[in-house]
């Protein structure tokens, strides 16, 4: 799509703590208005539109789209930012695993700002399975690296929570 239009869809969104939630439709309206701009099978607007759904409290009905999204090929930074919300949403009703299934390959990608978001979201579908310590891992590792001291040790105190231990007196 053209600048133009991203560009009023980062003005809609800059508007979207201007909606209270019981004006939680009236803000889903204006993305629907610009996704209605967009020629059909585009994936921005279903990927817009599971956004909107998402921040209003309705991961239910965002997660469909997400895919939808992704299923449309949408990649790139916004390809990376649906597979992270639509973890995250699953996470919401109940599918972290499928949320874990989803983020585990982008640990691997090429490394972009959105790296911690993958980590944080990751660790917390992890968590909701029971799996705290593999989730405290990832958070330690993406921390280490923004401390002003510390760097070294956190990311081996990161590491040292998922490897396995080695047997005393062996």
């Amino acid at each position: 799509m053209n600048e133009n239009w991203e560009q009023r869809v980062t003005a809609a969104w800059a508007t979207f703590d201007d909606y209270p939630e019981e004006r939680a439709a009236d803000f889903r309206a204006v993305i629907d208005a610009l996704v209605a701009e967009l020629p059909d099978g585009s994936p921005l607007g279903p990927f817009e539109q599971a956004c909107a759904w998402d921040s209003t409290g309705h991961s239910d009905r965002a997660a469909p789209l997400y895919r939808e999204a992704l299923a449309r090929g949408l990649s790139g930074y916004k390809g990376r930012r649906a597979k992270i919300q639509l973890s995250s949403s699953l996470r919401n009703i109940g599918q972290a695993e499928e949320g874990v299934k989803l983020l585990t390959p982008e640990l691997d990608a090429p490394s972009d700002e959105l790296d911690d978001a993958v980590r944080a979201t990751l660790a917390l579908c992890l968590s909701s399975l029971g799996r705290d310590r593999e989730g405290l891992s990832l958070v330690l590792g993406a921390l280490a690296p923004h401390l002003p001291r510390y760097q070294r040790s956190m990311a081996n105190y990161a590491r040292a929570l998922v490897e396995p231990e080695e047997p005393s007196g062996a």
